[in-house]
């Protein structure tokens, strides 16, 4: 039996193969080990009972996980992970090789990250090439659904919300400053809950502030993350992996045509795709 993760900060996709056909999957809490030790990670595992049941029939484990971007980091991760899958050869990578893969498989393109967190690569066939732009949550993150929650908070904050949408947010939230403040600065995973806010644009997406948001954030994604990586490497064919480009894919085209760039591909949920590779 193989499985095949794939996890953000916010959700963990996992599907179990055996022979080439999936016999289980189930969905966890993101398993990213900046935020997530070993002790946590063993009782997010343990309180899942299709991982419980199938731990001792599992052979390999493809692991790609947000946060694994250290050789210690993902030497850890893989060391718990043997610790619950005891017969288990485990692999980790971090998620923007897992997306890489996903969307190019063996070729050469770039790739852009919009999911939870935002990243860009170019991915030579084998591996994306090493990069300044993963600055985490608090210094990058661009485009990234916890960026538009943070700025969606920060205007809520400062009352700039248009009226009948800080109606709504009161209405689904029921938050107050204090509260957010807490949240933010005093409780772990702050970037899950800053990302948790990314339905309120899905669920308001004909507003004229939710457009200008999600049309601000990818102008400035586009010129932090993938002119400068076109520029760098040429004419590549140029993917989109994560839920906040599926679900904001017209919005994310017309910024790629003011620059007269062409998408070929947007993947919602890359761990399909990774899931054909490594069991075929």
């Amino acid at each position: 039996m193989i499985a095949v993760v794939y996890s953000g900060s916010r959700t963990a996709f996992w599907k179990l193969t055996q022979n080439g056909q999936v016999v289980a999957h189930c969905n966890t809490t993101g398993i990213n080990p900046t935020f997530v030790d070993p002790k946590t990670l063993l009782q997010i595992l343990n309180k899942k009972v299709v991982l419980v049941n199938h731990a001792e029939n599992i052979k390999k484990i493809y692991f790609f996980a947000a946060g694994a971007s250290s050789a210690d980091r993902k030497e850890e991760l893989a060391k718990t992970l043997s610790s619950f899958f005891r017969y288990s050869k485990v692999f980790v990578e971090d998620d923007l090789f897992g997306a890489a893969k996903a969307a190019c498989y063996d070729k050469p393109g770039i790739v852009g990250m919009l999911g939870s967190g935002s990243h860009c690569a170019y991915f030579d066939g084998k591996k994306p090439l090493r990069n300044n732009f993963g600055l985490g949550y608090i210094l990058g993150d661009e485009g990234s659904s916890n960026y538009f929650g943070k700025m969606l908070l920060k205007d809520f904050l400062s009352e700039k919300l248009p009226k009948d949408l800080e109606t709504k947010f009161i209405r689904n939230y029921n938050l107050d400053r204090p509260q957010i403040l807490e949240r933010i600065y005093n409780k772990p995973q702050a970037n899950v809950f800053l990302t948790s806010f990314f339905d309120f644009f899905t669920q308001n997406i004909e507003h004229e502030y939710i457009i200008k948001s999600i049309d601000d954030g990818f102008e400035k994604y586009f010129q932090n993350y993938i002119i400068p990586t076109v520029n760098k490497y040429g004419d590549e064919e140029i993917h989109f992996v994560g839920k906040v480009a599926a679900e904001m894919e017209d919005r994310l085209q017309l910024t790629a045509e003011r620059h007269k760039l062409k998408i070929k591909t947007v993947i919602k949920e890359p761990i399909l795709n990774l899931l054909k590779h490594y069991t075929n």
